[in-house]
């Protein structure tokens, strides 16, 4: 039963990295620009973020079983439709779209299907370490697999394995079982959905503008219709469209606390964000999907763009990531039985940390590619131990009853920061007529300080097993 859903949690994660190898032969090949991939990638993402609640939410009234194979469904025909893509705006269709809307669906069922099947704390626990360990990896073996397709067929064959892969899920999900339903299936709220998705859309829309006008003074003047609307050396328009978007989320938040005191369904419980153990493992989720992605796209474009290297060489300059992400997660589960699980956090983002400083202390313009090898092995160490133990820390802050909705608050956050780390990141990069070193070591350094603020939340997260966890069998020791 699990394989199929890890497996799915994968591709998922692989579908968002895999393009980064990819970026320059994608543009020329379809006749647009980096900054057009950019965007194309961070709507994949952003897509999945505003989403992920809603399909959590739709997991609870179609099934959790029947939600899981609609999403596969529907990301398979993107995949298969964004290998024939001639343009920019079928790719957008079917990648950002199609494959995003699709991974909405089929990745909140994962974790409620885990929690359902499993009601011992411990395996339960074990499988998420599966499932999640199956997410870094997708995200860091995305630019290894990618390059070896894109250089040895084509980037339109990444699609299509990707295609292949899901019908092969498809097949193995016929084992997945479902306890039936016991309570009255909620009722969707259409409302809270579609201000949730306005406002997280706006936020990443505002940070993407960024490459175009700069963060905080406008490079040019912002215009509707002809009219000049913000000119010039004025405030730049991202302020702008991150106050919408924040409008948007307070507005769903009053929604959500008038549905609720109705009697109604809302989208999810506001009551979810009074657990604080649950809210500082949602910002340190946050701060390593940020952290890896945002260093993905950075690293993958100054490659590409600087030194001009293929995307087999993007890839190949990206495995010592792949395989600290690797090692780690395979060691995951018995750590967690060892250590606190704020213990493992606190030391993933100070491995990050150490990385990111390798980074930018050792990689010059002309040096070896070796100089990227102990930055990237320490932070993909820190992402694979710290990915199992942040949704540990949320999922086991809250009852059975209560994970549908967290599973996808959870999901959401995580995929907001992929989103939030490839417009960052790739803003600064692209900000530039051509990404130096100037704008590489801007970009890393951002991210630095991202991880450090990801460590000081691990830092408040007490070295305790959640309220719904179990004691384990070993001492926890720091």
């Amino acid at each position: 039963m699990v394989l199929p859903l890890a497996l799915a949690q994968f591709i998922a994660s692989y579908a968002a990295t895999n393009m980064n190898v990819a970026v320059t032969t994608i543009a020329d090949d379809i006749g647009t620009t980096v900054a057009g991939i950019q965007t194309t990638i961070t709507l994949f993402t952003l897509t999945m973020a505003s989403l992920m609640i809603p399909g959590s939410k739709l997991s609870d009234i179609w099934g959790r079983k029947r939600c899981f194979l609609l999403g596969l469904t529907i990301y398979g025909a993107g995949a298969l439709l964004a290998s024939f893509a001639q343009g920019l705006p079928l790719l957008i269709v079917s990648y950002s779209l199609l494959q995003g809307v699709g991974s909405a669906l089929l990745i909140p069922p994962i974790y409620i299907l885990i929690t359902v099947a499993f009601a011992d704390v411990q395996t339960r626990a074990k499988y998420f370490g599966v499932v999640s360990g199956a997410a870094g990896l997708g995200a860091a073996a995305g630019p290894l697999i990618g390059g070896l397709i894109t250089s040895g067929i084509s980037w339109r064959a990444s699609f299509v394995v990707q295609f292949l892969v899901v019908a092969a899920i498809v097949v193995l999900a016929r084992n997945i079982t479902e306890p039936p339903r016991t309570a009255r299936p909620p009722h969707f709220d259409l409302m809270g959905a579609i201000l949730s998705a306005l406002g997280l859309f706006f936020v990443v829309f505002g940070v993407l503008q960024s490459q175009t006008y700069g963060f905080f003074v406008s490079r040019k003047d912002f215009t509707i219709g002809g009219a000049v609307v913000i000119p010039e050396g004025s405030i730049s328009v991202v302020w702008v469209y991150i106050a919408i978007g924040l409008i948007f989320l307070a507005w769903c938040a009053l929604h959500l606390r008038s549905v609720e005191k109705a009697g109604g369904d809302p989208l999810f419980s506001l009551r979810l964000f009074r657990n604080r153990i649950s809210n500082l493992g949602l910002a340190t989720q946050l701060d390593q999907w940020l952290v890896m992605q945002g260093l993905f796209f950075a690293i993958s474009v100054y490659l590409q763009e600087v030194w001009h290297y293929s995307a087999i060489k993007t890839g190949l300059a990206l495995v010592p990531a792949t395989v600290g992400i690797l090692v780690a997660s395979a060691a995951a589960d018995r750590m967690a039985h060892r250590r606190a699980q704020a213990s493992l956090i606190r030391f993933g983002f100070l491995a990050a940390v150490i990385g990111i400083a390798l980074l930018l202390a050792l990689v010059r313009k002309h040096s070896n590619v070796l100089t990227f090898a102990p930055g990237l092995l320490c932070v993909g160490i820190g992402v694979g131990v710290m990915l199992t133990a942040s949704v540990n820390v949320v999922q086991s802050s809250f009852s059975d009853a209560e994970q549908g909705d967290i599973s996808g608050l959870s999901r959401s956050v995580s995929n907001l920061g992929s989103s939030l780390g490839v417009a960052l990141s790739g803003s600064i990069l692209v900000a530039a007529a051509s990404p130096g070193n100037t704008q590489y070591a801007a970009a890393i350094g951002v991210l630095g300080v991202v991880a450090l603020l990801g460590l000081v939340a691990a830092l408040m997260i007490p070295r305790v097993k959640p309220a719904f966890d179990q004691t384990p069998k070993e001492p926890v020791r720091d």
